[in-house]
């Protein structure tokens, strides 16, 4: 549960998985109003600067950010290796809430649910929450242990950058 009052920004993510859950929720602070981390999370050049790893390089090929739009994103490591993932928006878009699907692509059939809304703190700070339900406790499990965790935080922080930066 978060407990983090309006008046506190935490620069590190709450991630939770509950054990023999399906879901992973995810809350970070930020301090920039919502409507800047509405964008950077919508802009597909402020995106790539920002989602994932700091070992990999991100290419947004696709963000149509609306009901039945279509997004897709590469990963590319250093050696090459490229890591694919695409979905669909669902609903109405907007940082009070945002709803797509998420499978990577390789491993096909294995699709995520996700939703996202962005909470005004005010004064110019944001709290994100996410929640991703999985098709299994095994799938949501690998996701884990791939270094979900790694990706989300080193991602935020460079989100942090480019929202001091103004972008």
């Amino acid at each position: 549960m978060n407990t983090k009052t309006n008046d506190q920004i935490s620069t590190a993510a709450t991630i939770v998985a509950e054990p023999g859950t399906q879901r992973i929720t995810i809350t970070r602070d930020f301090a920039a109003a919502p409507e800047k981390v509405w964008r950077a999370f919508t802009d597909p050049e402020l995106l790539a600067k920002w989602m994932g790893p700091d070992r990999l390089t991100t290419t947004i090929e696709t963000n149509e950010v609306r009901n039945g739009g279509r997004w897709r994103m590469v990963h590319t490591d250093t050696d090459g290796t490229e890591f694919r993932f695409h979905g669909v928006y669902h609903g109405d878009q907007s940082a009070d809430l945002s709803m797509r699907t998420f499978e990577w692509e390789g491993l096909p059939g294995h699709v995520s649910f996700e939703w996202m809304r962005i909470e005004d703190l005010g004064q110019g700070r944001s709290r994100v929450h996410s929640s991703s339900v999985f098709m299994s406790v095994e799938d949501r499990d690998g996701m884990i242990a791939n270094g979900m965790d790694v990706g989300v935080n080193e991602g935020y922080a460079r989100l942090d950058e480019i929202l001091a930066a103004g972008s």
